[in-house]
């Protein structure tokens, strides 16, 4: 008996070691996987979808999205690191790299200049392709007039997302009625704020956890080292925890940028470091938006709101004969908690151990990059009033949810409806 467990624990702590070599072995492969929030979108991975069960029509469409791709929000972001980096030029301190990466960071600068936080090209194009997959997979639920009414939040980023997948729709079918907005009226649960839940993010016991973590994980003198010439002079005059965040994430939204098929700042990186960086952010996210049990495991629950309007718009579109789709544009702030609190493949995870995060699946880049999405397919045999099904897509591919069910990855719109207001409710 005592063997069979040793054996067990063994097979077991396996699984969870190739589980994170697996991702380590993707952003080898791919570095921009490293840039977390900052992947532009890949699109679905999967192909076919899993065939409805007989009888099963899609007719509506319940959605929230992220923006596409951005310039970086801050002047910081870029002014920062070009600053630090320019000081030490002019006193002759940077290496060979040091001088080649401060003349790229210089480009990106330039190049968002009266731009921060704006849509790129990228992300205009990534929710024309959004909605034309919709379209095409779906293509039920867009027949002839029906309604497809779009929400964004009132930032420019996320109404030019919304706009450009409307356009793409109306261009597929110019027989559409599209209704779109962008008020404060909505963002109650567009954007909720709740300043209490979020006051409860980093207490001591979870800022220390993650701090011990980095420490374990991630080493900024290596890339000090390529970049300056004077080990002195980094000691004293450069912060450089702060210069090693800002470069990381310069260099991770270079692929938003249009500047990206032309340059790159990962080779200031060796693939070690690109891993490690990911590893200690990847924490830092599941710390404030998943269930962590550093602080409590609610931090999901930001999404309260914007989970009851996806259940109580979907009820009243489901008593329609033709509902069309319901379009939700907003932040990855949003799509992150949102994947937690319903579960999805997993995402609900609940744990203390950051050291076991990516060996449980728990892997950001997946979740949300630029363009990320949630979809809910409906679907019913016959007329309105008929049994109703539900399917998941995160972004664009098939998902499990913390459900039974006999059809996966169908769910019976009766057990989603209770088990997720029974849980909002039991938070409440």
């Amino acid at each position: 008996m005592v063997n069979r467990l040793f054996i067990l624990l063994l097979l077991a702590a396996a699984a969870l070691s190739a589980a994170a070599q697996d991702s380590r072995d993707e952003i080898a492969a791919d570095p921009r996987l490293s840039g977390s929030n900052h992947l532009a979108y890949p699109g679905p991975r999967q192909g076919r979808l899993t065939p409805a069960p007989e009888g099963y029509r899609p007719f509506y469409i319940s959605h929230y999205g992220r923006h596409g791709s951005r310039y970086l929000i801050g002047q910081d972001e870029y002014d920062v690191p070009v600053g630090v980096l320019a000081r030490a030029d002019s006193l002759g301190k940077l290496t060979a790299l040091g001088r080649s990466v401060l003349g790229r960071a210089r480009l990106l600068r330039d190049e968002a200049a009266g731009r921060l936080g704006e849509l790129t090209p990228l992300g205009a194009e990534q929710h024309r392709q959004i909605a034309r997959r919709m379209y095409e997979r779906f293509p039920e639920v867009f027949e002839g007039g029906v309604t497809v009414d779009a929400k964004s939040t009132v930032v420019i980023r996320c109404i030019l997302s919304m706009e450009n997948g409307l356009h793409e729709l109306l261009r597929l079918n110019p027989e559409l009625d599209v209704r779109h907005d962008a008020s404060m009226h909505d963002m109650y649960y567009m954007n909720q704020a709740d300043p209490a839940l979020a006051a409860k993010k980093a207490p001591r016991r979870a800022r220390a956890a993650w701090d011990e973590f980095c420490a374990r994980h991630v080493s900024r003198a290596p890339l000090m080292r390529r970049l300056f010439n004077d080990v002195d002079y980094v000691k004293y005059e450069v912060d450089t925890l702060d210069l090693a965040a800002r470069l990381f994430k310069l260099a991770s939204n270079v692929q938003s940028s249009p500047l990206g098929a032309e340059i790159t700042l990962y080779d200031m990186f060796t693939a070690d470091e690109l891993y490690d960086f990911w590893l200690a952010d990847n924490a830092s996210w599941y710390i404030g938006y998943g269930a962590c049990a550093l602080n409590g495991g609610t931090q999901p629950f930001s999404q309260r709101n914007l989970l009851r309007n996806i259940i109580h718009q979907a009820d009243s579109c489901i008593a329609l004969e033709r509902p069309g789709a319901t379009l939700r544009f907003g932040h990855e702030t949003m799509v992150l908690p949102l994947v937690c609190l319903l579960g999805v493949d997993g995402y609900g995870l609940v744990t203390a151990d950051l050291e076991s995060l990516v060996a449980k699946g728990w892997v950001n880049y997946r979740i949300f990059p630029m363009g990320a999405n949630v979809q809910l397919v409906f679907y019913r045999r016959g007329n309105a009033g008929g049994d109703v099904l539900v399917k998941v897509l995160l972004n664009e591919d098939e998902a499990a949810l913390p459900l039974p069910s006999d059809l996966a990855p169908y769910y019976r719109w009766s057990d989603f409806k209770k088990y997720y207001l029974g849980k909002l409710d039991a938070y409440e």
